[in-house]
């Protein structure tokens, strides 16, 4: 006789495949989801590395920051100091060209001329005085022309004063004081 199977076995196949369907389906998804958690603990490690080291890095500008600030704070004492010192230098080498200048002055003035006071202006003395003639005053202008601590005399105000029949001349006269090259101490 012929056997006929009246069992579903289409049935039970489709259900054997559906059943493999869904475990496959189950792994792959289990996998997709280890994975995506391995990504995203990786990609978490690595921007929590690269946020510690920013971190270290603004820390470290800091460091650098504040040791700029205190370079700058010290360039800034070191102008400071240095213009100072050049100031001293400056002083100390003109300290003697007053006594220089004074001598020069002693030395060219003319008998019958009286200095009255001397002021500097700006690289300028400017002298005042009494003379008994202008003749006198025009002799100490040219007195003072030769001297190598002085140039370009220049008479400013003359007035004549008829006192006890003595005529005198109040004078007022500026001449530029030159500069002298400071002499070493091995120079003489």
């Amino acid at each position: 006789m012929t056997r006929i199977n009246l069992l579903p076995w289409r049935e039970t196949l489709r259900k054997e495949r559906q059943k493999r369907f869904f475990i496959a389906m189950g792994s792959a998804s289990a996998a997709m989801a280890l994975i995506v958690f391995a990504i995203h603990l990786f990609v978490g490690g690595q921007i929590e590395y690269q946020n510690k080291r920013n971190n270290f890095i603004k820390s470290e500008i800091n460091k650098v920051d504040s040791k700029i600030r205190q370079i700058k704070d010290i360039e800034n004492e070191k102008a400071r100091l240095l213009a100072r010192m050049n100031i001293i230098q400056q002083l100390q080498t003109q300290r003697p060209e007053i006594v220089h200048v004074f001598q020069e002055l002693a030395k060219r003035l003319p008998e019958g001329v009286y200095l009255t006071g001397a002021e500097e202006q700006g690289g300028s003395l400017v002298l005042s005085g009494v003379a008994q003639s202008n003749a006198r005053i025009s002799a100490f202008m040219r007195q003072l022309d030769l001297s190598d601590w002085f140039k370009s005399p220049r008479l400013e105000v003359i007035q004549a004063d008829d006192k006890d029949a003595v005529r005198t001349s109040h004078f007022k006269l500026a001449v530029n004081i030159v500069k002298q090259e400071p002499v070493s101490e091995g120079q003489s």
